[in-house]
């Protein structure tokens, strides 16, 4: 059941990356909810600020001319009853087959009643990616 509620949100997520919807992509997050990078540490504490966060992100992500978005490893840990742990290998292509970014995404998602949404993400070089305890693809 876990499984299968957390591929549906990444699935959601990925679709909704991949032609800058808005909505879809701020839909799997919780608010508030914090997004961390080896950079920057951001509080989204209303949908106007992750509406903005995401904006700047597809903003970023166009000017690269980025055509594909591949979820290399994706990998999930039940933490608590309501939070699980989500991995994921993020690799982000542009329109030469270039890799623009890759990077090893880590996400506590909290189930909210039937839906689950996204509290944290912290973003790290590859080399940090986790293997946790199961596994599922996204397309």
């Amino acid at each position: 059941m876990i499984e299968n509620t957390l591929q549906q949100l990444f699935q959601q997520y990925l679709s909704a990356f991949r032609v800058y919807d808005l909505a879809g992509v701020t839909d799997c997050y919780h608010i508030p909810c914090t997004l961390n990078t080896p950079d920057n540490l951001v509080l989204i504490d209303s949908e106007e600020k992750c509406q903005q966060e995401f904006l700047a992100i597809f903003e970023q992500l166009k000017q690269a001319n980025t055509q594909k978005i591949v979820a290399q490893k994706v990998s999930y840990q039940a933490m608590t009853p309501s939070v699980s742990l989500v991995c994921i290998d993020w690799v982000f292509f542009d329109n030469n087959e270039q890799i623009f970014a890759d990077f090893s995404a880590v996400y506590h998602v909290e189930s909210v009643g039937s839906s689950h949404k996204i509290i944290n993400v912290a973003s790290h070089d590859l080399t940090h990616s986790l293997n946790l305890a199961h596994s599922f693809t996204l397309s």
